[in-house]
């Protein structure tokens, strides 16, 4: 809490600086009023912004509200905004402090014999030439520079903007065809839909969900499966939307498994029964939606004279919580069978499944979000979770193992996405 409190005091401290580049830009303006208006605008949003956040993280309750969500994206989208206009005015600031010290250093000497002011004798008069030293240290700031902040410190601004109003219901389909050398025959062609990361509690427009899940419904797959999140910590964050998500209907079945947030780790509880309470009322809500909810176990999926080995686990991350337990979700199963692993969270698979004694063929995920912000092109893959995940989205192997990373349907925290878009991945198996 303190580190949010130092947050919002810097950002007020740039809005001192920032305050005066707005007054340099307004001040070629000939309205009077036009100058006041902008000025005042400024300080309403962009201080105002600051103050609710402050009044966000203060009256703060049990668990994450859409409030504080909405609170911290206006924040950081204004934040960031400031920041790129102060690089330039900062850069300009920086010219305009090494041309003073330039000018002092190499300013013309008087011309000898050029009489010298003696104390009590009158200044020169208004319209004569001033000499150097009578100029200022800094000369004064271009108004050029402020406009060049301004254009620059559009681009994050509408780019947020666009992230929290569209971006974070801008749902792509991702189709991804793996080939299986040891795939049974019966299964190729197989379909899979996979959603991941629901996040119930930050939904704000049912009409743009409702749009996603219709995505998913017509992809018409063999199979369904949620690869955890589907609230952000309490059970009944997901009800409203429990005819919605119960649509997602499969031949061969739907099935969840829990992600870290599912737990209700991240919210304050009056006593342990009550976390206890709301951790079964999530379980019979994957009821209620027809998924089967997978507790390190595992199930066979028939078709024709084949099968294949399903299996899912509780949540295991690096740095969250770890009740994954891949060894006990194994037991029973034949070593030779062609797997299908659900685990929430990637790190399980970068630690534990790549490396494990038994094959499991594919893994999916979920998790990172991606950050909800990035690049993503042909030639250029770039997301600041990268720092932390070595596979955050897509796809990724290690030899005859694959994993597939979600980037998640819902979004937490930041009420936004732009660069890495909402998600629905269908995955087709085919045998080589």
């Amino acid at each position: 809490m303190r580190v949010l409190y130092l947050f919002s005091l810097f950002s007020l401290l740039l809005d001192i600086y920032a305050y005066y580049g707005v007054k340099t830009w307004v001040s070629g303006w000939k309205s009077v009023r036009g100058k006041k208006t902008a000025l005042r605008t400024y300080l309403v949003f962009f201080v105002g912004v600051t103050i609710l956040f402050l009044a966000a993280i203060t009256f703060t309750t049990h668990y994450l509200t859409r409030f504080q969500e909405w609170a911290l994206s206006l924040f950081l989208t204004f934040l960031i905004t400031k920041l790129f206009f102060i690089i330039v005015l900062l850069l300009g600031d920086i010219v305009r402090f090494f041309w003073g010290v330039i000018r002092r250093l190499f300013k013309p000497k008087p011309v000898s014999g050029e009489p010298k002011l003696i104390s009590g004798e009158p200044k020169p008069v208004r319209g004569e030439p001033k000499s150097i030293s009578a100029e200022p240290f800094f000369p004064s700031r271009r108004r050029f520079i402020a406009e060049a902040g301004i254009l620059l410190a559009a681009i994050p601004f509408t780019g947020f903007l666009y992230a929290i109003f569209k971006g974070k219901y801008d749902y792509r389909l991702h189709e991804v065809t793996l080939h299986f050398a040891d795939l049974p025959a019966s299964f190729d062609g197989f379909t899979i839909t996979q959603l991941s990361d629901f996040h119930s509690g930050s939904f704000d427009n049912m009409s743009a969900v409702t749009r996603g899940i219709e995505i998913a419904k017509a992809q018409q797959s063999d199979l369904f499966v949620f690869t955890g999140d589907l609230v952000n910590n309490m059970a009944w964050e997901a009800e409203p939307y429990i005819s919605l998500f119960s649509q997602l209907k499969a031949p061969y079945g739907q099935f969840s498994i829990l992600g870290n947030h599912d737990y209700g780790d991240y919210a304050q509880w009056d006593s342990p029964e009550e976390k206890d309470a709301n951790f079964e009322k999530l379980k019979e809500n994957h009821q209620r939606l027809g998924y089967r909810l997978m507790l390190n176990e595992n199930t066979v999926i028939r078709k024709g004279g084949d099968q294949l080995t399903l299996i899912g686990v509780e949540n295991w991350g690096r740095g969250f919580i770890q009740k994954g337990d891949i060894d006990k979700a194994l037991e029973g199963v034949d070593k030779n069978a062609f797997k299908i692993l659900l685990s929430h969270d990637p790190t399980h698979w970068e630690e534990k499944i790549r490396y494990h004694p038994t094959t499991i063929h594919l893994t999916l995920s979920g998790h990172t979000h991606g950050a909800q912000f990035g690049i993503e092109t042909d030639k250029l893959r770039w997301s600041p979770v990268q720092g932390r995940y070595l596979d955050w989205a897509g796809l990724a192997n290690e030899k005859d193992r694959h994993l597939y990373v979600n980037r998640g349907f819902g979004f937490l925290a930041f009420s936004g996405r732009l660069g890495i878009w909402p998600e629905i991945t269908k995955l087709t198996l085919r045998k080589v």
